[in-house]
């Protein structure tokens, strides 16, 4: 990840600006996913204590063996508990990813009728965006490794745009409202220095 400015902070969280100028096109085919993700030791802990409700809902391409679910758990400031776990990579993809490419966890919360991020990982949810050093940032190392997630979009849209319903998630109703008069300050801003 390269050097962070961020001026703003909301709810504990820096944020980039790049995030609202960052061009992002996806069609997602959960590639993503074939990486794993790091989890947060209490959301590590929820999907162990659910792992009777998901073993069920997984196909012959995942493990239902929980030992073989996440690795070793390990300090990172980042996360709320301070110590990530990661999910494990099973037949070359995160242990709840089906062979069709859809998350194992989003697909119990929704049996239940529940949000369908309600067992999901925040770093799964927020993809491509993620918290780095403090700061809500573009998980750019990870996009590089990707074909079917690029910087070069055939729309015009921002990474800001691409994920409105994961800020909201992340930030709620009246910090997603923050951020976007951070984001019109910012691009009104640089609208300003454009013309001068």
């Amino acid at each position: 990840m390269s050097t962070i400015k961020a001026n703003k902070e909301i709810k504990g969280i820096k944020i980039d600006p790049s995030i609202f100028t960052f061009k992002f096109h996806c069609l997602c085919n959960g590639e993503c996913c074939y990486y794993g993700v790091y989890t947060d030791l209490k959301e590590h802990q929820q999907i162990i204590n659910i792992k009777d409700k998901i073993i069920p809902l997984m196909d012959d391409s995942q493990t239902t063996d929980v030992s073989k679910w996440f690795e070793a758990p390990e300090k990172d400031e980042d996360f709320e508990s301070g110590v990530a776990v990661g999910t494990e990579l099973f037949n070359g993809k995160c242990v709840f990813l089906d062979e069709n490419g859809l998350c194992t966890l989003q697909k119990l919360a929704l049996k239940e009728n529940e949000h369908k991020w309600k067992y999901k990982p925040l770093y799964c949810v927020l993809f491509p965006l993620t918290i780095f050093e403090g700061a809500l940032t573009i998980d750019d190392e990870h996009i590089d490794r990707l074909k079917t997630c690029n910087k070069n979009p055939v729309k015009e849209i921002s990474i800001y745009e691409a994920c409105r319903d994961e800020l909201i998630h992340l930030f709620g109703e009246d910090g997603f409202a923050e951020l976007e008069d951070y984001r019109k300050e910012f691009l009104n801003g640089e609208n300003s220095r454009e013309v001068a």
